[in-house]
């Protein structure tokens, strides 16, 4: 697979947001497996998840505990497998809660560093702004982390502009990824986009395809994508893929994915080359 860079790691142009496999209705565990490996074996080396991603009769770290096995299980090297989780968000049941206190996400951390069976954590990221918490300090936690060697690389997820340029004045080189919300339907983190191109931060949209339950309804919600993957003899899904990775050098869109197929679907998406053409009737497609 074409790769691109997170700092100074190379990574599959693809990377697999497991997310989906921990929904309340998510896949049992043995499908879950079998989409982390089909994953693998398709040159997929960013998977993202953080420790929230847990169903809601269940203690946070489900999502974390399901890659640490299929990393284990999988039967061939995952040491340039790069797995990068989050903290940040509480989580009781069905309520999700925010805590930016460094001390918190020092004890996350911490938690996640158990559940991965990991000395350092290879991409850990600020989950989302805690609006009772200054963002500097919270970002200063993140920074202790760093300094402690207990993760490689710092990511803060969404984010605006001003908050991207304060992580970065805070971190540094040590900041190297912003993860926020971009897809055909949602389209307002353009500047934030552009921002991370400017200072060299890589971009992770999540939800690429516009929502996982979205994604089954692409070929008639977004038409002019099932258009243009009709002409290439794609699915909608890579055209929304190429299209997104088309945007910027720095994009490494994290498709949701709880089946093999899809996943096997997404990862095909660097090989597709879109048009100017494509890329200029899809830039003018109304978001929604």
């Amino acid at each position: 697979m074409q790769q691109r860079r997170i700092g100074d790691a190379r990574v599959g142009a693809i990377g697999l947001g497991a997310m989906p496999m921990s929904f309340d209705d998510g896949p049992d565990e043995e499908q879950s497996l079998r989409t982390l490996h089909a994953a693998l074996d398709r040159d997929v080396t960013l998977i993202d998840t953080a420790d929230a991603y847990t169903p809601s009769d269940q203690p946070l770290g489900h999502n974390e505990l399901l890659i640490a096995k299929a990393l284990v299980t999988y039967g061939q090297n995952t040491d340039h497998v790069l797995v990068a989780t989050k903290g940040g968000h509480t989580r009781d049941g069905t309520h999700w809660g925010l805590n930016g206190r460094p001390e918190y996400l020092r004890k996350a951390c911490e938690a996640s560093l158990t559940r991965l069976g990991v000395d350092a954590i290879g991409l850990y990221q600020h989950h989302r702004p805690d609006p009772q918490v200054p963002y500097a300090e919270t970002i200063g936690g993140l920074k202790d982390l760093l300094d402690a060697g207990l993760i490689q690389r710092a990511g803060i997820s969404n984010a605006s502009p001003d908050q991207i340029r304060e992580a970065h004045d805070i971190l540094g080189r040590g900041l190297v990824a912003v993860q926020n919300e971009f897809s055909p339907r949602f389209r307002s983190s353009a500047a934030e986009l552009a921002l991370c191109e400017e200072l060299g931060l890589a971009f992770l949209p999540w939800s690429p395809l516009g929502g996982s339950r979205e994604a089954r309804k692409l070929g008639s919600a977004f038409a002019p994508f099932a258009e243009v993957g009709e002409r290439h003899g794609i699915s909608p899904q890579q055209t929304c893929l190429a299209w997104e990775l088309a945007q910027s050098p720095v994009v490494v869109p994290i498709p949701g994915a709880s089946r093999p197929e899809s996943i096997i679907d997404s990862a095909a998406a660097p090989d597709v080359v879109l048009s100017p053409e494509d890329i200029a009737r899809l830039d003018a497609t109304e978001p929604g």
